[in-house]
């Protein structure tokens, strides 16, 4: 007996070594090894100056991150232009205290925003293999999925005002404009496709052509966001929402986005087409995780700074 069960259970222990090492890693140190990401975009129209656009995204602040919290304060450091917050900023119905101490620093520069599913309801424990079998169903959110029933609902009014008393615009299924410096900014924004909450043609017909620049402002990019605001011209988009795949795999990347979108485009910089124009996407991402699952693996946490010059 001991001959014919012993390699087995060595084996079986070490894989279950292996993995509980996994664990400890993808929990314990790069779910919390923040990294600032640096991209250069030549969008702008020729003569324009370069700007500097900070983009935070799907922060799922928890009570008691302190190390997140520090490391969010400290992005003040980079002076930006402008802050771009592309939404999911809780996972905790009380963390928003904590989530404006993070942003406290942040909220002195000038700042546009947009809300994602978890901003409006609370987390909810999830098998992450779900994710793999709706990717090959293609059921994501709410499209294809039964309407999420009995949801906690976050206090997110209390996060919008402290936002709009920054001076942050809230972009939510709306336009807005900021002057920066001798510039003029004007931004379009949807409420979270995820949810079905976006609604495009309330904001549809292209960038404002009295400003200097205009881009899209999206959470989750899913496809018929991006086609919208790329059929409706606009050169720039920014979203958050994929988590980068947040599970990735080593030398393959991401498995899925949590979206119609293609894992090619799960996180950082790329090109979209429709209509016959064609505009820069940057999707974030995020510096964190549903608090139910906070791990990452071959995708450590990131804010981006990106850095806008002047078409060639």
């Amino acid at each position: 007996m001991r001959a014919r069960y012993g390699v087995p259970l060595k084996v079986t222990a070490g894989l279950a070594a292996v993995g509980a090492a996994g664990v400890a890693y993808a929990a314990g140190f790069e779910a919390r090894s923040f990294r600032l990401r640096r991209v250069t975009v030549p969008v702008l129209p020729r003569g324009m100056r370069p700007l500097r656009v900070l983009q935070v995204s799907d922060i799922h602040m928890v009570c008691g991150q302190r190390k997140k919290r520090a490391w969010l304060q400290s992005l003040a450091g980079l002076r930006p232009d402008l802050v771009v917050n592309t939404g999911d900023n809780l996972s905790d119905t009380e963390g928003i205290p904590e989530l404006l101490d993070a942003l406290g620093p942040l909220m002195d520069f000038p700042g546009v925003y947009v809300f994602g599913s978890n901003d409006y309801y609370g987390p909810r424990l999830r098998n992450p293999a779900r994710y793999l079998l709706e990717k090959v169903q293609g059921r994501h959110g709410l499209n294809g999925n039964k309407p999420v029933v009995g949801a906690v609902h976050n206090p997110w009014e209390d996060m919008r005002d402290a936002f709009d008393a920054a001076g942050w615009l809230n972009l939510t299924n709306t336009r807005g404009r900021l002057k920066l410096h001798d510039l003029e900014l004007a931004f379009t924004g949807l409420d979270d496709p995820h949810i079905k909450r976006d609604r495009y043609e309330q904001v549809a017909g292209g960038p404002e052509p009295d400003a200097d620049f205009s881009m899209g402002i999206v959470h989750a990019p899913y496809l018929r966001s991006l086609e919208a605001f790329t059929a409706d011209g606009y050169p720039l988009i920014l979203a958050g929402h994929t988590h980068g795949g947040q599970l990735c795999v080593p030398f393959y990347g991401a498995l899925v986005t949590n979206c119609d979108l293609d894992t090619d485009r799960v996180k950082g910089l790329s090109a979209h087409e429709a209509n016959g124009n064609r505009a820069y996407l940057h999707v974030s991402a995020g510096c964190g995780t549903n608090r139910f699952t906070p791990v990452r693996f071959a995708c450590p946490p990131e804010a981006t700074l990106l850095t806008l010059t002047p078409r060639a």
